[in-house]
């Protein structure tokens, strides 16, 4: 049996990421984009949710329904076609094992049920590194927004960006990262944020703007990555 390296404790922060098994695809359309992030946002409290709710009507809204005791608070997060990223600290002890065991649990029936499967959709346990430094935490928020570059550029690390307005333009219309509610946007899915629990990093949107327009133009960031220890 493995054993977790990360041992979860109030007042730190985590990047947490897993990807489908065998690194097959979990994410086909809008609608299983929209369900996950919808569960980012309800999986998140200790009370129980009826998610018949969610299936038998399409016009009820996830975000009119007022969430209580959550578990965590979320600072950023991103959805690539087979694998996903939370940065993340928890609320409550246990607060991270409990969420993400709700989160995978109600997604995989979802997914199973919908492309009539069986069996783990996942990797096995979530993934998790700590962010044992400001550095590090700091720069997590760009990782994780600047994954979905690698949809229209997979080389863009290695070559740097071809197309510095096609890349804006793409970040800003991905509807799967809390990159839109940092640029102000005030939309739903906001709702999934809790960044009074993070350190202010960006108090601005021009803040914000401007350093992930920094990482996006000369950074190299797995090399980053390697230097600052992390996988």
């Amino acid at each position: 049996m493995s054993i977790r390296k990360v041992n979860f404790a109030q007042g730190e922060y985590y990047h947490i990421y897993n990807r489908g098994n065998s690194k097959q695809r979990i994410f086909h359309d809008d609608q299983d984009h929209r369900r996950f992030v919808d569960l980012l946002y309800i999986s998140n409290s200790s009370s129980k949710f009826n998610l018949y709710d969610l299936n038998r009507n399409h016009n009820f809204n996830i975000y009119d329904y007022e969430t209580d005791n959550p578990l965590v608070a979320i600072g950023a997060y991103c959805l690539m076609p087979n694998h996903f990223h939370i940065l993340i600290t928890e609320i409550e002890d246990s607060g991270i094992s409990k969420f993400m065991q709700k989160l995978a649990t109600a997604y995989s029936m979802y997914y199973n049920k919908k492309y009539k499967r069986t069996g783990g959709l996942f990797e096995g346990k979530f993934k998790s590194e700590h962010a044992d430094s400001d550095t590090y935490l700091k720069y997590l928020f760009s990782y994780i927004h600047l994954n979905i570059v690698k949809l229209i550029q997979k080389d863009w690390k290695e070559r740097g960006i071809r197309d510095k307005e096609k890349t804006l333009n793409h970040l800003k219309l991905y509807k799967y990262s809390s990159y839109l509610d940092y640029l102000e946007i005030n939309r739903p899915q906001g709702k999934i944020l809790n960044v009074k629990l993070f350190p202010k990093y960006f108090s601005t949107r021009k803040i914000f703007t401007e350093e992930i327009f920094e990482w996006l133009t000369f950074k190299d960031l797995d090399q980053i990555t390697l230097a600052l220890g992390k996988t």
